[in-house]
């Protein structure tokens, strides 16, 4: 198809874990005849959904890594990305939200909006993404749309506005009341892709134009032509759709479609939609920053005759190399031309140009303005811009969270040993939430994640696909340390050797600051500390924040005022006040009464309402907090907040509890103390931990 801005749509697919989002995917690629056979996400033939191309995707029936792949529909073309919907691999909802124009907000039709519904939804606010909810699952026993679209207005504050009605549910189901055409629609064949259109059934009829003019009364506020139109009974369906596309580009309106994908009900009518009111790539404000100045900022063109702005979101490390996905805000690439990396500044010239369909690459010789394209052989990392030459600007980044649990692991044997270092290499390539570090004292490797599944996946890939076998040990939390009283500092720093000495002395207090990591103020009057030695003061005491003295973990939570000081004409320097900061704080530390902080996580529990005292049982043994309950006749869902050192095997004493019928989600929410009769046995293991290794070390 010719290459049109105006036709394109950037899309893509969230929700809760086991909403059917690679389901509805399948169903639209289907459709728009991008594949010639249906295959289920757990599905009898073994095949598996085209969107799950890694083995382990298909065996665990979850998405796993975000996928691309395009379509076409009515002369328009849509990229879409299949985002997971577990909340470990939350990085792959972020970087996908980060280039995309709209969203698509899968919702249960029986659960409802559930905990990861309204991580999704936080997550489309951050990056102002625009998006239309589908309920899906009509056909599910217990399922209410009105009642999901009233949980969205109610839950996730959206102004949710009903487009269509079912025409039955449950095992009756059998399609959709458009409300804005004001016809009936039923989807027959082998696959659902006869599409009937029909008046509405006549007892239905009251219920429909009840919900239309409830419909028109929330849409008309964004259109004061549909409102006279309203008045003067001359409403045309332009006139709505125009009217809807306002409210949703605003995200000032959610419009709510319905349907079953699994059963083929509902899709083409959704996909519609994206076409009539998701944003085009124009539609959308884009800001890039001048390298030269931060102050400086542009509004990205959508031209494909300006100069090239595109920025790399995901990377995957294949058999023929890295494959880069970028997105083009602005420019043309071609096969043969040369662009700019913002963060190295390092020429690339653009060997082979491909359009991803999952795991399938199509080759192409442009890519153009608002287009998701992939590029072979790139050296890049996650985030980076590519610019034309003399166009020196670059696209914000993206929200990467910080991980809150590390894992202790070592090659099986010294074959393992080179591979296990070119897994971990790509993994920390592709995945910002993703760290691995060498531990000095042990020679072990710390890998470090979201959450026991995300670590589990990695070491699982690292056996399948680098035939790297690891021994791991237990998980370790993420501990941080922080100070809880005012103490103040002298310090001097003095250091005699041949020829010129060092000579710094520092004066003030550190005391606890609720508001960030780390803050440093200097109240230092009359240039006892020269100017110029002020922010090497600043280097040393911020350099102790990477190791507290406790247990060794990052410190949090501190401000430090310096006060006073001393300098030497000839013997001080940088160096002597960063050494004189580091021994201040090495001698205050222990004065301000430090504490360990530990993470804690909010964690929602969904299940049959038969086990919500089991349910609660679980969360109140881990030192959990319940902080609400949600009936939903035969369903319950339970929010709480549980320190993540409690979690571990939760999943096994979850399913052992509920027949296997619960499952949970959950999701770092803060750093909080450790209660002190677990804290002095949380840091006396830890201490025994390291003297174990050091003297295994020393033997």
């Amino acid at each position: 198809m010719k290459h049109d801005i105006e036709r394109i749509r950037n899309i893509g697919i969230s929700a809760h874990i086991d909403s059917g989002k690679t389901t509805l995917t399948e169903r639209i690629l289907y459709y728009t005849d991008r594949i010639g056979k249906i295959h289920d996400v757990r599905g009898k033939d073994g095949v598996g959904a085209k969107m799950d191309s890694m083995e382990l995707e298909r065996e665990r029936g979850i998405t796993i890594q975000s996928a691309a792949t395009h379509c076409e529909w009515k002369d328009h073309h849509i990229n879409i990305i299949d985002t997971p919907g577990h909340v470990d691999f939350t990085i792959e909802v972020e970087r996908a939200l980060r280039v995309l124009d709209g969203a698509v907000l899968v919702l249960c039709s029986v659960a409802g909006v559930q905990s990861q519904s309204i991580t999704v939804d936080r997550q489309m606010k951050r990056y102002n993404v625009p998006r239309v909810a589908f309920v899906n699952k009509c056909d599910r026993s217990g399922a209410d749309p009105k009642r999901v679209a009233t949980q969205l207005c109610e839950k996730l504050g959206h102004n949710a506005v009903l487009l269509q009605l079912p025409i039955g549910l449950e095992a009756k189901h059998e399609g959709v009341i458009d409300l804005v055409k004001m016809k009936a629609y039923y989807f027959g064949g082998e696959n659902g892709e006869e599409i009937k259109e029909t008046d509405i059934p006549a007892e239905l009829m009251d219920e429909a134009e009840e919900a239309r003019e409830e419909m028109l009364d929330n849409v008309s506020l964004f259109s004061e032509e549909l409102t006279e139109a309203i008045l003067e009974e001359r409403v045309t369906e332009k006139l709505i759709n125009e009217a809807i596309r306002i409210g949703t580009l605003s995200l000032d309106l959610t419009p709510v479609l319905m349907g079953s994908a699994y059963k083929n009900k509902g899709v083409q009518k959704l996909l519609d939609a994206v076409i009539d009111y998701m944003p085009r790539p124009t539609d959308v404000e884009n800001e890039a920053i001048s390298l030269a100045s931060e102050d400086d900022k542009i509004l990205v063109s959508n031209n494909a005759d300006d100069p090239v702005l595109a920025l790399a979101f995901k990377l995957e490390d294949g058999a023929y190399g890295q494959l880069t996905y970028i997105r083009m805000y602005q420019g043309t690439i071609n096969k043969s031309d040369t662009v700019i990396n913002s963060r190295t500044q390092k020429k690339t010239r653009i060997g082979r140009l491909v359009r991803m369909h999952a795991d399938e690459m199509e080759e192409i010789a442009t890519g153009r303005a608002g287009d998701i394209v992939a590029l072979f052989g790139i050296d890049c990392a996650s985030g980076d811009t590519f610019f034309s030459d003399g166009f020196e600007y670059s696209m914000t980044s993206m929200h990467v969270p910080e991980p809150v649990i590390s894992l202790a692991v070592r090659p099986k044997d010294r074959k393992s040993q080179d591979n296990l270092s070119k897994a971990l290499a790509r993994f920390v390539r592709e995945d910002p939430t993703f760290i691995a570090e060498s531990d000095e004292e042990s020679g072990e490797t710390i890998i470090s994640g979201m959450g026991e599944l995300h670590l589990d996946v990695y070491i699982e890939r690292m056996k399948r696909e680098y035939n790297a076998e690891v021994i791991s040990g237990q998980p370790q939390v993420k501990y941080r340390e922080t100070i809880t009283e005012k103490a103040e500092f002298r310090h001097t720093h003095k250091k005699q050797t041949g020829g010129s000495g060092q000579f710094g002395r520092v004066d003030g207090y550190i005391e606890p600051h609720a508001e960030g990591e780390f803050e440093f103020v200097s109240d230092v009057k009359g240039g006892n500390i020269p100017t110029e030695y002020i922010p090497a003061c600043k280097k040393g005491f911020q350099s102790m924040m990477d190791e507290g003295l406790l247990i060794g973990f990052p410190v949090v939570g501190v401000r430090v005022v310096l006060t006073d000081g001393a300098s030497h004409n000839v013997d001080s320097s940088d160096n002597a006040f960063q050494a004189a900061a580091r021994g201040a704080f090495r001698t205050v530390y222990p004065k301000a009464k430090p504490i360990l902080l530990e993470p804690v996580m909010d964690v929602s529990v969904e299940g049959p309402s038969e086990f919500q005292g089991e349910m609660l049982r679980t969360i109140m043994q881990r030192r959990g907090i319940v902080i609400g309950t949600t009936d939903e006749g035969d369903f319950v869902r339970i929010d709480g907040e549980v320190p993540l050192s409690e979690m571990f095997g939760y999943a096994t004493t979850l399913r052992s509890s509920t027949q296997g019928k619960a499952e949970f989600t959950m999701e770092f929410s803060r750093y909080s103390p450790v209660p002190r009769e677990l804290s002095e046995k949380v840091i006396e293991d830890i201490r025994q931990k390291k003297a174990e290794k050091e003297g295994a070390n020393v033997s």
